[in-house]
């Protein structure tokens, strides 16, 4: 994932930073170092955490709902986000608390973990971590389990058609839809995210989208209709959307997202997409999955508990409409 470059520094192309790296440095990420004219990366097998989760934790309502993950995590991100919640592994590197773990480990794990269908690369940004999650999601696909990314979908086209090589899944970050937004607050750009969007949904690899609601900086009524409009456009009406609630974190103090704020949005969204949902905030209307058509509950949530009312080999009961989702892994292609 390296090409030379000028003066005898190298550029890494795993994302559209294109970092030209001099000789024993980093790139943005600070995890990927250029050690005598090739590309090294820190963090293979250092693991900054894994948990069990539910697979909606991640969050995907719609990929074998119900089901729990692997997840795992290392260290380092290739934005610099100041409203990061996640930022003590995305925005440090590597500490005396990290693991090394071999790829043959984590699948070990992950098959005697019961009810287990996979693993999610989640946590910090896995863009920058891809010669260990493809080391790791190729034997778990060859296991017959399942792989699963969140991401911020700053991916270079070229490592991202490697990635749909051995991922199932995606949870696309789409931080806002404003590309002074993406400069300003989290070091990058917006049109390759979309561009990365657009390379997924037309994969037919599972797609769903989260984007975390900050007041007074993405949640007005018009930049939710350009969103939204955007997405029932490219990708599709089926695209679930996540409308996640923000609480201050690292660098930024601006109050919680408002239960209004994400009641509205929500209510508005729905009006272009067929499945949104309002993540972080337990009891609000939002959680359950709701048939386009006729507007029957399909799917319960409470918490992280689950249940299908509504929903009969994977169609409305009510009305008959196929529900979006998916229950099988795709096959890999080495």
């Amino acid at each position: 994932m390296k090409e030379l470059a000028d003066k005898g520094r190298i550029e890494c192309t795993i994302c559209p930073h294109m970092c030209r790296i001099s000789e024993g440095a980093t790139g943005i990420c600070g995890v990927r170092k250029n050690t005598g004219g090739k590309i090294e990366l820190l963090t293979w097998g250092v693991i900054s955490g894994y948990a069990l989760d539910p697979v909606e934790k991640k969050p995907l309502y719609h990929f074998f709902p119900g089901g729990r993950i692997l997840s795992i995590g290392s260290w380092g991100c290739n934005m610099r986000c100041d409203f990061c919640q996640n930022y003590y592994i995305s925005q440090n590197i590597i500490t005396g608390e990290a693991e090394n773990v071999k790829p043959e480990e984590i699948l070990s794990r992950s098959l005697r973990e019961e009810n287990n269908i996979g693993v999610a690369f989640t946590y910090n940004e896995p863009v920058i971590w891809y010669e260990y999650v493809r080391d790791v999601a190729i034997l778990i696909k060859k296991a017959g389990q399942s792989t699963v990314m969140v991401t911020n979908g700053f991916v270079s086209e070229r490592t991202l058609n490697e990635y749909l090589r051995f991922i199932d899944a995606f949870n696309v970050d789409l931080k806002a839809f404003s590309n002074d937004f993406y400069k300003r607050l989290a070091g990058a750009s917006l049109e390759p995210v979309k561009k990365a969007l657009k390379i997924i949904a037309r994969s037919g690899r599972h797609l769903e989208i989260t984007t975390l609601v900050i007041p007074g900086r993405n949640d007005s009524v018009a930049e939710m209709r350009e969103e939204v409009s955007w997405i029932a456009g490219e990708l599709g009406r089926d695209v679930p959307l996540h409308l996640s609630r923000y609480f201050p974190m690292y660098k930024r103090n601006d109050p919680a997202t408002p239960a209004e704020t994400l009641q509205r949005l929500y209510d508005f969204a729905r009006d272009y997409l067929n499945y949104v949902y309002v993540g972080n905030l337990p009891g609000a209307t939002g959680q359950d999955t709701i048939c386009p058509q006729c507007n029957n509950i399909v799917t319960t949530r409470s918490g992280y508990r689950i249940s299908h009312p509504g929903l009969k080999s994977n169609r409305c009961s009510s009305c008959g409409k196929e529900i979006y989702a998916h229950f099988t892994s795709f096959s890999s292609s080495n």
